[in-house]
């Protein structure tokens, strides 16, 4: 088996769901969803390097703090890689991490993916050889679908990922108050009023077609919930829809981060400036949405 003798630098995109609707719950407890998942060209960052042990160094605005124990998502992905792969050599993978915690885009997900691909390049490892989508879904709902890294229909707890292609790759801006929110207390206080499945006939190319398909009954089941548990989540939205240009506003997954979408970069950028000097405190930042971050 063939191991990597330099540095690996793999992204981690932030997830966004355009829109997520909780379809009903298993026996086991787990709900099931239905969402339309694409990704930003903010990330975090996964370096991997040689080392005769596996390691974790959390860096970046928001790493300190995270844990570098089993705990940590990157760690359990690794540590479950090697066990699956029967490697034993081990890594130093140091996690920049540019994204909030516990914010909705799917960090911890995406960096558990990152990890993954970089690790299944750095100790040689054949994917064909080995079911990593199963190992994904052990980890995490959005595990899977940042594994996959583009646009794509998710549906059951994540195990069920149909690719989307040739959607718009739009201006957005992506704000953060700064406040983490549990995924488990969300789905707890959610009201056992299940959506229906509600996937697009045909793929919109444009922005336009895609926030017309959106304001038809596609939503985010969790925003209630969230803003309930959260009320400042209501106030991001407030001011990203009152921001010049705003085509939409929405929260991804269970909050805190919520989105909009703008027809040009360059409104994107004033909105992101007029927030952050409006709030200070928040974590703001102007990006675009991709369908396949490969292009990363």
């Amino acid at each position: 088996m063939k191991h990597a003798s330099s540095a690996l630098s793999i992204t981690a995109p932030a997830k966004i769901n355009l829109y997520l609707h909780v379809t009903g719950v298993r026996e086991d407890g787990y709900h099931l969803l239905d969402s339309l998942v694409t990704f930003a060209t903010v990330h975090d960052i996964i370096m991997i390097e040689p080392a005769n042990n596996l390691t974790l160094i959390n860096q970046g605005p928001f790493g300190e703090g995270l844990p570098i124990t089993a705990d940590n998502l990157v760690m359990r992905a690794a540590k479950k890689l090697q066990k699956l792969a029967n490697i034993a050599d081990g890594a130093r993978i140091t996690l920049t991490k540019n994204l909030p915690i516990s914010s909705g885009i799917g960090g911890g997900s995406a960096d558990a993916a990152a990890a993954i691909k970089g690790l299944v390049r750095h100790w040689g490892i054949h994917p064909s050889h080995h079911n990593l989508s199963d190992l994904a879904l052990e980890l995490g709902a959005d595990v899977p679908i940042c594994l996959l890294g583009q646009a794509a229909f998710m549906g059951g707890i994540g195990e069920q990922i149909d690719p989307v292609y040739a959607l718009p790759e739009a201006p957005m801006i992506l704000v953060n108050p700064r406040v983490s929110v549990s995924t488990p207390a969300i789905f707890k206080i959610h009201k056992a009023i299940f959506s229906p499945t509600n996937r697009f006939d045909v793929t919109p190319v444009t922005l336009h077609k895609l926030i017309d398909l959106l304001k038809e009954g596609r939503s985010n089941d969790l925003m209630e919930p969230a803003i309930q548990t959260e009320p400042i989540i209501g106030e991001v939205l407030n001011q990203i829809k009152m921001s010049h240009g705003c085509q939409l506003s929405r929260m991804s997954g269970s909050g805190a981060t919520c989105f909009g979408f703008y027809h040009t970069q360059f409104e994107a950028d004033e909105a992101a400036e007029m927030i952050k000097n409006a709030y200070p405190k928040w974590w703001v930042v102007a990006t675009r949405m991709v369908n396949d971050v490969r292009s990363l």
